[in-house]
């Protein structure tokens, strides 16, 4: 792996404006419902103005999903990043045991999961941030592995990683459903 600079003092008050405005919002959120609050409300609570709230976040919503852009470099990375020798279905399932699988058993998650399935505006935006996740995904896999952009068989891939967190949604042991689901894709079907 690249090694990664530390960041400067700017870019540490940056990301701890960032997180404070997100830890604010999802508060709120959970308190009061998505709805019931304004911008102005999470702006208040972060200790922050509109204007720096929205330098960080273009809308509403991106407030209750403040790490797509992360996810989408962590998804990217796991692919293109590998160790020599592993490949990309092995890569990925590094990926959700290592990312996924301590979300699934987050105290919170139940709470955020209803937040958002009961505001269809959360709703929308999940289902286009889930499209987004998967087209970075596919690109990353078709680039490494040298295949076109629009290759069905990478889309597939994609797809089917970004469902393996709602496949351990109840699951008393998440980490053995991460390696069913990927012992399909690598081993098939087994009767």
């Amino acid at each position: 792996m690249p090694d990664t600079p530390t960041p400067g003092r700017r870019e540490r008050k940056k990301a701890a404006t960032r997180q404070a405005i997100a830890d604010a919002a999802l508060e709120l959120f959970l308190e009061q419902g998505f709805d019931r609050v304004s911008v102005r409300d999470v702006a208040e609570r972060a200790d922050v103005s509109t204007t720096t709230l929205f330098a960080h976040f273009p809308c509403k919503e991106s407030l209750v999903f403040d790490r797509e852009e992360d996810v989408d470099r962590a998804l990217t990375a796991a692919v293109r990043e590998r160790p020599e020798g592993l490949g990309v279905v092995e890569a990925l399932r590094e990926h959700a045991l290592r990312s996924w699988v301590p979300i699934a058993t987050d105290p919170r998650r139940d709470r955020f999961t209803a937040l958002v399935n009961g505001t269809p505006a959360l709703r929308e935006y999940g289902e286009r941030m889930w499209m987004r996740h998967a087209a970075t995904l596919s690109a990353a896999i078709a680039a490494e592995l040298g295949r076109p952009a629009d290759d069905p068989a990478c889309a597939a891939l994609a797809r089917f990683t970004l469902e393996v967190p709602a496949l351990t949604t109840g699951r008393s042991d998440p980490r053995a459903a991460v390696e069913a689901a990927f012992d399909l894709l690598l081993h098939g079907w087994r009767s």
